[in-house]
């Protein structure tokens, strides 16, 4: 059977995405040729393709889509000897090329698939959980303190409230109602959005905030530094105006993107310390109806591509 992938090749909305046939892959020197059994969706991605990111990050046509992956080793090329055909990998590729079928991935760029960590887990962990990973650890989290989190339902949300619980902080989460059970379940203080939110978010923190994560975009940096939040204990994923305006921090993926971060994550993962929720999984033919879900922002979790 041809490869399939998923192409763009014009930038607009979710229509000008097309599952098409293609050429398999072939590995070159030191990489992977990998089966994909997952690859998760993310917001980043849809704003490339709007043309949002143009001139931070042009796309070139007919372009690819996704980063993250988990699948099964089918050819490697030469000089790797870390994997063999037939092996489970958790990985990435910096090529917009993982929503496909087969994709090549440089083979410092996988780990192994741990046995407690599902298809649907591993595919959607690397730039989500990554993002996570740098934008908690950017705003040095101690034990004992209190940090809000808005957005703290959705794919990088939902980990990094369980990653600074890690760390023995107090953790508020901002999120819609639908999602508060979840959070409570996880050590997290759930908050709903909308009218009083930064004094209620006072009153919970028992007077101020120590840090403030801000993966929701929208006025929460400014509700941070209201707060008396410092800007350098201020993580702001989405927010590009706040960064240049108040020298809040920008940590994400681009900080925590490697293997070692992929490894770690995938650890706690394993031995049932991190859960990453899954909203839904869809069949590579139906990554429109994927993204538009995607798009309505109120998805617990990710959302996954199953080609």
């Amino acid at each position: 059977m041809v490869p399939k992938a998923v192409r763009f090749d014009r930038y607009g909305g979710i229509d000008v995405l097309q599952v098409v046939e293609v050429e398999r892959p072939t590995p070159g020197s030191g990489q992977v040729l990998v089966q994909v059994k997952a690859a998760g969706i993310n917001p980043g991605e849809a704003a490339i393709r709007q043309g949002i990111m143009a001139q931070r990050w042009p796309a070139t046509f007919p372009s690819g889509q996704g980063s993250d992956l988990a699948g099964i080793v089918a050819e490697i090329g030469e000089g790797v000897e870390t994997f063999t055909v037939g092996e489970e990998v958790i990985g990435f590729t910096n090529n917009r090329a993982s929503q496909a079928e087969f994709v090549v991935v440089d083979a410092t760029h996988l780990i192994y698939r741990p046995p407690g960590v599902s298809w649907e887990t591993a595919g959607a962990l690397f730039v989500a959980g990554t993002t996570a990973y740098a934008a908690v650890r950017a705003v040095s989290l101690r034990e004992g303190e209190t940090v809000a989190i808005s957005g703290a339902a959705g794919g990088v949300g939902s980990i990094a409230v369980q990653l600074a619980r890690h760390r023995g902080a107090k953790v508020i989460g901002l999120a819609s109602a639908d999602h508060h059970q979840w959070l409570s379940d996880h050590g997290v203080i759930p908050l709903a959005y909308g009218e009083g939110v930064s004094e209620r978010m006072r009153d919970v923190a028992g007077g101020s905030l120590d840090a403030f994560i801000d993966t929701f975009g929208a006025d929460y940096v400014d509700r941070a530094l209201a707060l008396a939040v410092r800007p350098e204990r201020i993580n702001t994923i989405i927010n590009f105006e706040a960064i240049e305006k108040y020298g809040v921090k920008s940590e994400g993926n681009a900080n925590g993107a490697s293997a070692a971060v992929l490894a770690e994550l995938a650890r706690l993962i394993d031995r049932g310390d991190l859960e990453i929720p899954i909203a839904h999984v869809y069949p590579l033919a139906s990554v429109q109806a994927a993204y538009r879900e995607l798009e309505q922002r109120h998805a617990l979790g990710k959302i996954v591509l199953a080609p």
